[in-house]
């Protein structure tokens, strides 16, 4: 008589993407979705912000760089708390802190608390980016970190597309709190699908105290840096020192921070020592290339549709809605290509053909009307602006 046997689990596909790992990523993508959103939708409202609030672009400017600075403090530290506190409750936190920062922003009564609120929603920012990386990685596991990225981006990528879009008729229609109140509900279920659905755990007794020291100088000198860089933009030059005081401070700054990493080693809040690798500072290099070029796009082509050429929060919107359609069609396929033949093929790829969507950009005129430039086209197919 034969002795029934279990059926045997079903073998992982080298590759796939397991249903565990697909609803993992939808959890983290309904929080980490609102940072972009949030990013693009504020790019679009910088010249209201400057008329309503009464102050200067230059001043205005920093809701978008206090944001991202903060944005940048936090990044050291996400990895530090994970490990610490385990992924779930810094994602959360991190949340709470984001949708909290947005319900401030809404109520701002002048520019100097808009920008305190945006730092307070940047930190919250900050955390989820990384996080939202970490925690699909590892669901996904070695083997399978490019499609899970790909699964990751794709979604994301609907913030740059669908932020200008709905935050033009928001600024131009109803009212510029709206731009961060609409964080406030997508937050709010981002907050229970984390709770329900994300794992416990993920704590490492390998992790020690938070580098405090080094945090404060590496936050300390980027604040120098961009304030310095800021100062330039402002005045048109970079001589005299209210601008070079300010920027070899900020490098003095780096370097005694390198000197305190070198001494802390694996303790310190980064390590300088990676950048001994080559593939490591090659990597590191080219996304901050690549980072300069986008970001620096996202902030000045609004103000330049809507400054110089005359357009609406609406039209400018439209306008910065296909770059984030060409990203999120090519998304996956990057995704694909990076697993079977390494990034080493696909970023000096999207590199060039970055550079080539951007080539027309530096031909543009300073004047209104630039020969040859489509306006309207969503209304009424293309109307060519004369000279």
């Amino acid at each position: 008589m034969s002795v029934p046997t279990r059926s045997a689990a079903p073998a992982v596909v080298p590759g796939k993407l397991d249903r565990s790992v697909i609803i993992t990523g939808l959890v983290v993508i309904a929080g980490a979705i609102m940072v972009l959103l949030d990013t693009t939708i504020v790019n679009v409202a910088l010249d209201t912000l400057s008329r309503e609030l009464g102050a200067p672009l230059s001043t205005v400017q920093w809701v978008v760089t206090g944001y991202l600075l903060a944005v940048g403090v936090a990044i050291p530290v996400t990895g530090w708390a994970m490990d610490r506190f385990g992924a779930r409750p810094v994602w959360v936190t991190s949340l709470v802190l984001f949708v909290a920062g947005s319900a401030l922003c809404a109520a701002a009564w002048s520019i100097n608390s808009l920008i305190v609120f945006r730092i307070m929603q940047g930190l919250g920012g900050g955390m989820l980016l990384p996080g939202a990386q970490t925690i699909i990685a590892r669901a996904a596991g070695p083997d399978r970190v490019g499609r899970a990225m790909s699964l990751l981006g794709v979604p994301m990528l609907l913030g740059p597309v669908f932020g200008p879009v709905i935050g033009g008729p928001l600024v131009e229609r109803v009212s510029w709190h709206w731009i961060f109140l609409v964080n406030v509900p997508v937050g709010a279920v981002a907050v229970g699908l984390a709770l329900w659905r994300l794992p416990r755990g993920g704590r490492s007794p390998q992790a020690g105290r938070l580098d405090v020291r080094g945090l404060l100088l590496l936050s300390g000198s980027l604040v120098l840096l961009l304030y310095g860089l800021s100062q330039a933009a402002s005045r048109g030059e970079f001589t005299g020192w209210h601008v070079v005081g300010w920027l070899v401070a900020g490098l003095i700054g780096l370097a005694l921070f390198a000197w305190h990493s070198l001494n802390r080693r694996a303790a310190s809040v980064i390590d300088v020592r990676l950048f001994t690798n080559r593939l490591f500072t090659g990597g590191a290099i080219s996304v901050f290339l690549v980072a300069t070029a986008l970001f620096g796009a996202m902030l000045l082509l609004p103000l330049y549709y809507q400054v110089v050429r005359g357009l609406g929060p609406v039209d400018a919107g439209l306008l910065l809605a296909p770059q984030g359609i060409g990203a999120m069609l090519a998304m996956p396929i990057a995704g694909r290509v990076t697993d079977r033949a390494g990034a080493g093929r696909v970023v000096p790829t999207g590199v060039v053909l970055a550079l080539l969507g951007t080539l027309p950009f530096a031909m543009v005129g300073r004047t209104p009307r630039t020969p040859g430039w489509p306006e309207h086209w969503w209304s009424g197919g293309w109307v060519w602006a004369p000279s």
